[in-house]
């Protein structure tokens, strides 16, 4: 198929605004929003503003520091989302004692486990059967995960730190692994089954309000993953598993010496020789999760940093080609018309940017990039394209208020002077700008529409700390928002 037969993705069907909050954002009495009441309750503020999308951050499992973009797995959903609520309707949860929904702590996993004992005592058939049905769905990865999984806790190290025989997959030493583990295995197939049924339950409802989900998909995995273990060849590692290279980006806007994300990089030419199966199975579970999907660093689909692994900043890296045009045409093969947008924020060279528009991949346009420079800025709303997806800001940035008001005088000068010296206090007329803009669609930090300051963003590019937690409660939403929002939307034809 040809470049202009290609048409623009489902999802930019016509002028849509959303709202950007992570799934662990929402309220609760717990240490992280879930899959809960509160879940449905957000679906039905949306509908209630005139808001068709709901974007997220990846909800796979994560890490030590809580970072949705380095998971254990580019499959599996994070269990700290699961709700307990439809497992004590169901009676495999007793409420012996008082747990927190969303409870990153110990009573959540060990109030799920307890309902993994009732489940085998109550279930009934058609249970069981959902249960076999699922795991042989999704053998592709689940296997390999759920045996990873066991294994890291009863390890307690890195997969590479393990012995050797379960370090190189030895197919003896996988076989009694399997049959040691058995009831671990069994209880984290388990455990993934509530994630994808009530995230197909969270789902439904939320399309049966017109609101559609939209996700977000990382380029890079973590080292210590399921499937970094499961296909060392896909990956760029040593013989001991360690990296050979990492990913990261050179100096950019967040990091004046660049960012070492430490993620290991792909091997490119053994993924073409198996016809891109990773990315395949990838995708494929992401759709099941998501109605429309940005795809993280996009620019590193047609060349990446390099960064030897021994080096400790991402100075001292290079670029190097990858074979995103092989990856594309292979997608395109199998799933068609995807609901792809391309994160291609930064430093964006002739050949990234023909990539993208080869495969209509729309594009993202950052207000709060928009007004550096002169009117030649590819951020300014005037240069927006109706194929692209404008940000007042991401996840990444401070929140639009926190942003101007950290603006020296000249810069909110010109700030004021292009957006007409507006009269309402921003971040609204931030907000105006993104609505007016050609782009189909439009996404809000929920901080934005909140009108918070830079206490509650979300994430600081370049640190460890304090990242990742922020939560919104009700009592911050002004009666008068739905309306507000209905009105601006309307006006502004989305």
């Amino acid at each position: 198929m040809s470049t202009e037969e290609r048409p623009p993705a489902d999802c930019l069907d016509r002028r849509r605004v959303g709202i950007l909050l992570h799934l662990t954002s929402l309220p609760g009495p717990g240490r992280c929003g879930c899959l809960g009441p509160e879940a449905f309750n957000f679906a039905n503020f949306l509908a209630d503003c005139g808001v068709t999308v709901w974007q997220m951050l990846p909800v796979g499992p994560t890490q030590m520091e809580n970072s949705p973009y380095q998971t254990s797995s580019v499959h599996a959903g994070n269990p700290r989302m699961i709700s307990l609520e439809p497992l004590l309707q169901r009676g495999w949860l007793q409420q012996t004692e008082p747990v927190q929904e969303g409870d990153s702590g110990a009573s959540h996993g060990q109030a799920l486990r307890a309902s993994w004992a009732g489940f085998q005592e109550l279930a009934t058939e058609d249970d069981r059967r959902a249960l076999a049905d699922f795991a042989a769905e999704n053998g592709y990865w689940l296997q390999d995960y759920a045996l990873f999984r066991a294994l890291c806790e009863d390890e307690g190290r890195c997969w590479w730190a393990w012995p050797d025989p379960l370090r190189h997959r030895d197919a003896r030493a996988l076989a009694a692994a399997r049959r040691r583990l058995a009831g671990d295995i069994d209880y984290i197939v388990y455990e993934q089954l509530l994630f994808f049924s009530q995230w197909k339950t969270l789902r439904d409802y939320a399309n049966g309000r017109g609101v559609k989900l939209f996700g977000d998909m990382p380029i890079f995995v973590a080292h210590d993953s399921a499937e970094v273990w499961a296909h060392p060849t896909d990956f760029d590692l040593n013989d001991d598993g360690s990296l050979r290279a990492v990913a990261g980006v050179p100096p950019d806007y967040f990091s004046a010496t660049g960012q070492r994300w430490g993620n290991p990089l792909y091997r490119w030419e053994e993924m073409l020789a198996d016809g891109f199966r990773f990315w395949l199975d990838r995708v494929r579970t992401q759709m099941r999760l998501f109605d429309m999907i940005r795809i993280d660093h996009f620019r590193g689909f047609e060349s990446y940093w390099e960064i030897p692994g021994e080096e400790q900043y991402a100075v001292n890296g290079r670029w190097v080609k990858a074979l995103g045009d092989e990856l594309f045409e292979r997608l395109h093969q199998r799933f068609g018309r995807l609901p792809l947008i391309a994160e291609d924020l930064g430093v964006i060279t002739p050949a990234v940017d023909a990539l993208r528009k080869k495969y209509r991949l729309p594009g993202m346009k950052v207000l709060q990039f928009a007004f550096s420079g002169d009117s030649a800025n590819p951020y300014l709303p005037f240069r927006h394209d109706r194929d692209s997806v404008v940000y007042t800001g991401t996840h990444d940035n401070d929140t639009t208020l926190g942003w101007y008001e950290s603006l020296d005088e000249h810069t909110q000068g010109y700030v004021d002077e292009y957006l007409g010296v507006p009269q309402e206090p921003m971040p609204w007329p931030l907000i105006r700008c993104a609505l007016a803009s050609r782009s189909h669609l439009a996404m809000l930090p929920m901080q934005d529409i909140l009108e918070l300051d830079s206490g509650h963003r979300m994430n600081v590019p370049g640190t460890t700390e304090g990242n990742w937690g922020w939560r919104f409660s009700w009592d911050l939403v002004r009666p008068e928002l739905p309306a507000r929002l209905c009105r601006i939307i309307k006006l502004y034809g989305r």
